[in-house]
């Protein structure tokens, strides 16, 4: 599933675009937001993958936004004003997509997204080896941490405990939610803003919650799909 989110300040407008959405059977709207700093404190505790986006907004402007991002989300521009076109695509956004749009037209830009998207997951390198451990800052030391022995990952604003089977202390660690979870193996799942957990060490499964031993985790209703995926 591609994780999208949604930025517009026009109520009808967001709405309209996260029913669009909600149409693609490989998109998923993780969020909606109606200006760009909700959004920018969004895509710092989520994972996104593709951002659409309108241009004027109060504030700061969708293109000022698209700018400002250090690590970049293919991006779909969805706006009323064609003059930006050439700006937008200097950007490289995926399509720039003028409304009102018609269901056909956004499915074409969201299919160019998937391809783009399945193109970055097959650009991988194998010939690497993979390591099964990380090193990371825990006070004034560098500490080496095996992910099979991670249980859980917990956030805390700025700093994120990781919780191991080895150690009854959490090493806290300064870095974010969405930093941690790009650096974990594939064994590890995002179940909820504030905690990602290694699927290996799960116990049992509830509608809203994981088990690892005697530990309740919430699963969140963005990460639903995560709890189905396991039980699959």
């Amino acid at each position: 599933m591609i994780r999208c989110l949604a930025i517009d300040d026009e109520p009808l407008a967001l709405q309209l675009l996260a029913d669009n959405i909600s149409r693609i059977p490989f998109l998923e709207l993780v969020a909606s937001c109606d200006d760009a700093f909700a959004a920018n404190k969004m895509m710092q505790e989520q994972s996104i993958d593709l951002i659409f986006i309108d241009i004027q907004m109060p504030g700061i402007t969708g293109l000022q936004f698209i700018q400002s991002l250090v690590k970049k989300p293919m991006v779909i521009i969805v706006t009323a004003y064609k003059q930006y076109a050439l700006d937008g695509f200097a950007l490289d956004v995926v399509d720039y997509l003028m409304k009102p749009v018609s269901l056909e037209r956004f499915m074409k830009a969201c299919n160019k997204a998937q391809d783009l998207y399945e193109l970055k997951q097959s650009a991988t390198q194998p010939s690497l080896p993979k390591q099964d451990y990380f090193f990371v800052n825990v006070g004034y030391s560098l500490v080496k941490i095996n992910f099979s022995e991670i249980t859980y990952i917990e956030g805390l604003k700025d700093y994120v405990q990781i919780h191991t089977a080895t150690s009854p202390k959490a090493a806290i660690v300064r870095t974010s939610m969405k930093a941690i979870e790009e650096a974990l193996p594939t064994d590890f799942e995002r179940i909820h803003k504030s905690f990602i957990v290694n699927t290996k060490k799960i116990t049992a499964i509830r509608k809203n919650a994981v088990f690892i031993a005697d530990k309740e985790l919430p699963v969140s209703e963005s990460y639903k799909d995560v709890i189905e995926k396991l039980i699959k």
